[in-house]
């Protein structure tokens, strides 16, 4: 394992008892991460209020967070989760009567799905659906997408197998018919690297608490630029305006760009754990860590093969992200007894998912697999 990652091992506390492989739903805590939010508390006990400093904590996350994807923070948006992402969006768009689709892929995760279908008196809402194996081609958008999709909403790593989609392709796809891209990058920001110039991206959005080392009730909203001023918020509040503080009941002008999306007031407390978090990521080379999480793909799909486990993921490593997505039917009896042997791992439906970051090794991932053999066949038994 590099020295880059051995010495991140131990700013990571819980990797002195846990092998902690579960980055899909909760990553490890940073010892910075926790600190900072002491520093939010510590301000709150001793000074009662420091609006300015929690402020400049929240927009510094919003600055660091535009640098990690290659936006400018007038692009970004302060939400509460992704599920608030896609409601704006979903609230605001302006479906017309020869343009009203939105196709889904039917690998997301359940609150995108959730959130289109509450606004289905707006929209005609259609689901892609996935192969046999878990993937959706390129080809298979294209014979999907017609002249009357007004937005394609996937995401960028299925949260259930970790099959990859290669974005800078299916954006040309999508935007050849003249439609939008949504992104839920909620399971590839902070593992792979993510340019939306690059990639062509109208709208992303992600939380913290995965990949990006933070904790829930913090997301972003990426919209890009001249997008996000052609749209009104239907859902805003008073710090997506030009002047919050001008206290003006009675009009309403929008800031600029994304961060009319705005809403209330930030939640201050996840801001200080978003701040540290990404000042650890951005630290990184993100090529660097992907290579890395695919050397862990590959070690982890051959002990899965020696153990007899079935794959769900993607053999391919270049088709996947970090998540192995492993078969087992009692997939939550298995992580509860996982973490009695000292692997946190993540239960979805039918699989236990071996999600490692780079602060995993590859030792931990295959005695995580081979403990997962041994408590598969035990519960078969029982």
């Amino acid at each position: 394992m590099s020295t880059l990652y051995e010495a991140y091992r131990k700013e990571f506390p819980i990797l002195r008892q846990y092998s902690q492989l579960s980055s899909c739903s909760q990553s490890a805590l940073h010892q910075e991460v926790k600190a900072s939010v002491t520093e939010y508390m510590n301000s709150w006990e001793q000074s009662g209020m420091d609006w300015d400093m929690w402020m400049t904590a929240c927009e510094e996350a919003r600055s660091q967070f535009a640098q990690l994807i290659n936006a400018e923070p007038c692009e970004i948006a302060i939400v509460s989760s992704v599920s608030h992402a896609v409601s704006a969006i979903a609230a605001s768009l302006k479906p017309q009567a020869n343009r009203n689709e939105v196709l889904v892929t039917d690998f997301d995760f359940p609150t995108v799905g959730h959130v289109w279908l509450s606004h289905q008196e707006r929209y005609q809402i259609n689901y892609l659906g996935a192969k046999a194996d878990g993937t959706i081609s390129l080809q298979d958008y294209e014979k999907a997408i017609s002249n009357q999709t007004l937005l394609v909403s996937t995401s960028h790593i299925s949260y259930y197998n970790g099959f990859k989609q290669d974005l800078s392709e299916l954006s040309k796809i999508i935007h050849d018919n003249g439609s939008l891209l949504f992104v839920d990058a909620y399971q590839s920001a902070g593992q792979t690297p993510i340019d939306v110039k690059a990639m062509d991206i109208d709208m992303l959005s992600t939380g913290l608490q995965k990949y990006m080392l933070g904790i829930p009730g913090i997301a972003f909203l990426y919209i890009r630029k001249e997008l996000a001023e052609a749209i009104t918020p239907s859902i805003t509040g008073w710090f997506g305006q030009q002047n919050p503080f001008a206290f003006d009941i009675r009009n309403s002008t929008y800031a600029d760009g994304a961060r009319r999306f705005d809403s209330g007031t930030f939640p201050m407390i996840n801001g200080f754990a978003a701040k540290a978090a990404l000042t650890i990521l951005l630290q990184l080379n993100m090529n660097e860590v992907e290579t890395y999480l695919h050397s862990l793909s590959e070690v982890a799909i051959q002990a899965a093969n020696e153990s007899g486990l079935s794959i769900k993921s993607p053999l391919d490593v270049s088709r996947k992200g970090s998540n192995t997505a492993l078969f087992i039917p009692n997939a939550g009896q298995a992580e509860k007894r996982m973490k009695e042997l000292g692997h946190i791992v993540s239960a979805r439906n039918d699989v236990i998912r071996i999600a490692p970051h780079f602060y995993n090794s590859a030792t931990e991932v295959k005695n995580a697999i081979y403990a997962l053999a041994e408590v598969h066949a035990d519960l078969k038994v029982n």
